[in-house]
């Protein structure tokens, strides 16, 4: 199996290629030849890979910048897509899209289905929400694939940070009123692999459309980092005392959703794949984060 995998220094491409299988052949996609906000890069990299499957990874991620910088975000998150998309089709190749918890506006008091009205408050949740339209629009034979809160030893996100700050503080102040589903890009990447083989291997329509793949159970953002500092305190023997604060008292230019949980039962009905509670691979993490450095 090939796979053409866009952004390839993210955290969930870094983690294909860490756990790809001798029979997996992955090519990693990244500028400068592959530029989503750079159409005409777009198709003749993906026709000179030749993959068997895409991996559409690749967005712009930085959330709170594309408050001021829409026009970048479109371009990459809708329009690059979109061209990924359509080159894709040309081939007759089938795409992996992953998408964000993002394109709700968490006024739902439960977890978030697949059929759910989606209805993002951010620039970034509307550039993704679009680029979802622009790759089933372009491409029939898609899975689009909403994920949350992913971590990893990989680049930046929230577990590696609250390491970070464990170095030089003693206590700190994390929003307690939004819940999510963190969510390993290790557990991604195994979910991926199946999906992909089962795409590859059937054309039923049942394993096209839209997904919801989150760790199993749920959290806030403080109770996330109580647990990242509790895992933290075993192993260095040093407490970090999180204060609860509430969304109001840490503003940021964009608002995120109180709620992007995920409900993601029919992607285990579909697919058998439920990923593993989101304390189990954090915990796992941790471990491997504090013995083998923070850096990766």
């Amino acid at each position: 199996m090939r796979l053409a995998v866009t952004g390839k220094n993210g955290q969930i491409a870094l983690a294909l290629k860490a756990q790809a299988r001798p029979d997996v052949e992955i090519l990693t996609l990244g500028r400068p030849n592959f530029d989503l906000a750079c159409r005409s890069t777009v198709a003749t990299s993906i026709r000179d890979a030749a993959p068997d499957i895409i991996v559409s990874l690749a967005a712009y991620t930085a959330v709170d910048k594309a408050e001021s910088e829409p026009y970048e975000a479109f371009a990459v998150n809708r329009d690059g897509v979109q061209a990924l998309a359509e080159a894709a089709a040309g081939l007759g190749v089938p795409v992996i899209h992953l998408s964000t918890d993002y394109v709700f506006d968490g006024a739902k008091p439960v977890p978030y289905c697949e059929e759910d009205r989606t209805g993002p408050i951010s620039v970034y949740g509307r550039s993704k929400l679009e680029g979802e339209f622009a790759v089933a629009s372009a491409n029939p034979n898609h899975t689009i694939l909403r994920t949350s809160w992913v971590y990893s030893r990989y680049g930046q996100n929230f577990v590696k940070k609250m390491l970070r700050l464990a170095d030089t503080n003693d206590e700190l102040n994390v929003v307690a009123d939004q819940l999510g589903c963190p969510t390993s890009a290790d557990d991604i990447s195994v979910a991926v692999m199946t999906i992909a083989r089962r795409m590859l291997s059937s054309s039923s329509a049942d394993l096209r459309g839209i997904f919801h793949l989150s760790g199993s159970g749920e959290a806030s953002w403080a109770a996330f980092a109580k647990y990242v500092f509790s895992v933290y305190d075993e192993i260095t023997g040093r407490q970090i005392k999180v204060h609860d604060i509430s969304a109001a008292e840490y503003p940021t230019p964009a608002r995120r959703p109180a709620n992007s949980r995920l409900h993601c039962d029919k992607l285990e009905r579909t697919f058998g794949i439920r990923l593993p509670n989101w304390e189990e691979s954090t915990r796992r993490l941790v471990w491997a984060l504090l013995l083998e450095g923070k850096d990766a």
